[in-house]
């Protein structure tokens, strides 16, 4: 019964984490805030945003949409690790992400990669997000993608 609970929750926890990645290179950013609504968000060890409004507002302000309606951008997630309480009420995930883009005119190449650390709670027998935090270790070009003036990802 453990494991087949186990199983449910880690399917389910390894599914947020590549919907947040379906959406985002979709332009869906409405639904990224969606997504992320319970949570707290942040970077690495900063302050964390609360609230589907302020968290749509800083992809709306970051991330450049294109004619087409996307970022360009497909996120890739490997190396996902995940815990989960005894209880199955709360989870923990670790992961790595790598942003390749493919601006007009230029080929795929990777702009920007680093690590999610994500908490989540089962709320009414459904996993939900309660915190993601993005460190990024690795950047590339990301004039393409990010919107001059908004919030930056580079260490401080």
């Amino acid at each position: 019964m453990a494991e087949d609970s186990f199983a449910r929750a880690t399917a389910a926890i390894t599914r947020l984490i590549c919907e947040y990645a379906e959406r985002i290179d979709s332009g869906n950013l409405e639904g990224v805030a969606d997504l992320l609504e319970d949570a707290g968000f942040g970077e690495g060890t900063g302050g964390l945003l609360h609230g589907r409004d302020d968290i749509l507002a800083v992809y709306k302000k970051t991330v450049r949409i294109y004619d087409d309606g996307t970022p360009r951008t497909k996120h890739l997630v490997s190396n996902i690790t995940i815990h989960v309480d005894d209880e199955f009420t709360t989870a923990t995930a670790r992961s790595y992400w790598t942003v390749l883009q493919a601006v007009p005119g230029s080929p795929p190449v990777v702009i920007l990669s680093g690590r999610y650390a994500d908490r989540f709670v089962n709320w009414d027998s459904k996993w939900r997000f309660s915190e993601r935090r993005i460190t990024t270790d690795l950047f590339g070009d990301t004039s393409g993608h990010m919107l001059p003036g908004g919030p930056s990802l580079e260490p401080r």
